[in-house]
């Protein structure tokens, strides 16, 4: 019995120190460990010393200060750091329990006492080495990566089990008398660790969500720069065409010319005219981002029959990154430009107009677009149901609320009016 349980204690070290360095992130090289394994020896020899010198008690008793603390410091001088090695000991010193919990398993099941009981710690301990080591591991690898705050609450639950299991099985009797502090702090320990689960589980949801909306803006970026730049290229396309066809049409007119066909000269010349117009982008202000937008939403609404108007005057050198302004007019007329399409399904006229200008070192921007009765608020802010839309609004605001701006939403006389002052 004294055999086996000394085997059992000797096992229960190395498992311990072994799932510890595991643990513990570090860049191993051939003189680390080195370093390990001798510090490894000399723990188990001053286990050893202990366990002859004052019995299994006095081991249990002095295992933080003969184990534990030598084998966090080794790791701190590996490591470099401080914080995760004693988590990493702690959390190891966690896993440890699992051997211990099987075996009372074992022996409530089966007959043999504290023998069986020590006989199944011992049998067990390398299966379940080799299982943590392979699929746990990589996982407390990547948290020990993490900030500083999240590696605490990871070594919270450790950290806490380790008090508790000394205080009230090792150095006192709590347990066993069944003391009602000690026998509730655990399962207090395991609801205050499941609430906080879910307060942060809730947390990363909403990160995601917003991660999410953040990626659609930049979509719906992506997809408006790419119409702009294919208008770009159909305008260049179209005034190379003209310009290499202009021989042509200067023969054509000075035969009409030369024949006294002036009419026909003149229908021409109108008609080479509208050609160009339609196919350059409008100057509606000395800003290219927002000429280009401007220009690309205009011709959108051209095509569904809506009424088009802008009155801008930002200059290049405005307070606003480049990218800020794309989004913030491309949702803004992207909102305006779908409120008009579905007053255009009902039959009833859309129109959309554009004011921006500077003022103070910062912008002025009023989009005011025709819409139905069915505009929905919620504190303040408009909402729809509609599946795809409404993430153009919170991104509005964001951007309004990082450059410290402020922005308002509102209905009147069946128009909707979206006011940003940055």
């Amino acid at each position: 019995m004294r055999i086996v349980y000394l085997l059992n204690f000797i096992a229960v070290t190395v498992f311990g120190m072994v799932l510890s360095q595991a643990f513990c992130d570090i860049l191993w090289t051939r003189r680390k460990r080195l370093a390990m394994a001798g510090g490894m020896a000399l723990i188990l020899l001053l286990q050893g010393t202990v366990y002859f010198w004052g019995g299994s008690s006095t081991a249990c008793r002095l295992y933080p200060l003969t184990a534990h603390l030598p084998l966090a410091l080794a790791l701190c001088g590996l490591n470099k750091k401080c914080l995760w090695p004693v988590i990493s000991v702690q959390a190891a010193y966690l896993c440890c329990q699992l051997r211990r919990w099987i075996a009372l398993l074992a022996a409530a099941v089966f007959p043999g006492g504290a023998l069986l009981q020590n006989l199944v710690e011992l049998a067990v301990t390398a299966p379940l080495l080799l299982a943590l080591l392979r699929y746990i591991e990589p996982f407390v690898h990547a948290i020990s990566r993490h900030p500083a705050s999240m590696q605490c609450r990871f070594g919270l639950v450790p950290a806490l089990y380790y008090g508790f299991d000394y205080v009230t099985r090792i150095y006192t009797g709590l347990l066993m008398k069944g003391n009602m502090a000690a026998l509730e702090f655990m399962p207090f320990v395991c609801s205050m660790a499941y609430l906080m689960f879910v307060f942060h589980t809730s947390a990363d949801e909403q990160v995601r969500i917003q991660l999410e909306e953040t990626q659609k803006c930049l979509n719906l970026q992506i997809q408006q720069a790419v119409r702009e730049i294919e208008a770009l290229r159909e305008s260049q396309r179209k005034t190379s065409i003209y310009r290499h066809d202009l021989r042509h049409h200067m023969l054509f007119l000075s035969s009409c010319i030369e024949n006294g066909r002036y009419g026909q000269a003149q229908d021409y010349i109108h008609e080479i005219c509208s050609g160009i117009e339609e196919n350059q982008i409008k100057a509606f202000c000395q800003n290219e981002v927002a000429n280009l937008i401007i220009s690309s939403f205009a011709g959108r609404a051209g095509d569904f029959g809506i009424l088009f108007e802008v009155r801008a005057g930002i200059s290049q050198s405005i307070p606003v990154a480049e990218s800020d302004l794309c989004v913030l007019l491309c949702n803004a007329l992207e909102n305006a430009l779908h409120a008009c399409r579905k007053q255009k399904e009902k039959g009833l006229s859309g129109r959309i107009q554009v004011f921006m200008r500077e003022k103070k070192g910062g912008i002025l921007l009023q989009i005011i677009n025709s819409c139905g009765a069915d505009v929905v608020f919620a504190q303040g802010i408009p909402v729809t149901g509609e599946a795809g839309h409404g993430l153009g609004v919170h991104s509005i605001c964001a951007i309004v609320e990082r450059y410290g701006g402020i922005y308002d939403f509102s209905v009147k006389n069946g128009k909707f009016i979206l006011s940003v002052s940055l």
